[in-house]
């Protein structure tokens, strides 16, 4: 399980990084944007919470590091969705601000979805 659910996770994050790079002014915009949509915003809560908690419920293992690293990232998920929809204006308080660092956000989806991606595609085990 640790596999796939990694697969999958490596990715969504490098997708994400490309997609930050190519449409880097989207994205800046979008950070800006301080006139959320309510409706999109709990929709956006929901879609992280059901994705970090499918895989928490499938997957809490703590044995090694890469079971480490997909249980973490499952917990991130479920953490973001459950602050957006509990706390939205808390979560949301960066918008109106400029990205002070544009290249890092990008960098960040990329180099962890590289790591991650190795360790499941190139160091898949006997053990899942």
């Amino acid at each position: 399980m640790t596999y796939k659910i990694g697969k999958i996770i490596a990715i969504y994050l490098i997708a994400t990084g490309i997609g930050f790079l190519v449409s880097s002014e989207y994205y800046s915009k979008m950070i800006a944007n301080s006139s959320s949509d309510p409706v999109l915003i709990n929709l956006s809560g929901m879609v992280h919470f059901f994705i970090g908690m499918i895989i928490l419920v499938n997957h809490f293992l703590w044995k090694n590091a890469l079971q480490i690293i997909v249980t973490l990232l499952g917990l991130m998920f479920f953490l973001k969705g459950f602050f957006l929809i509990i706390f939205p204006e808390f979560i949301l308080q960066s918008a109106g601000n400029t990205v002070k660092y544009p290249l890092a956000m990008p960098m960040g989806f990329i180099g962890v979805g590289i790591i991650l991606g190795y360790l499941v595609f190139f160091k898949e085990g006997k053990s899942n």
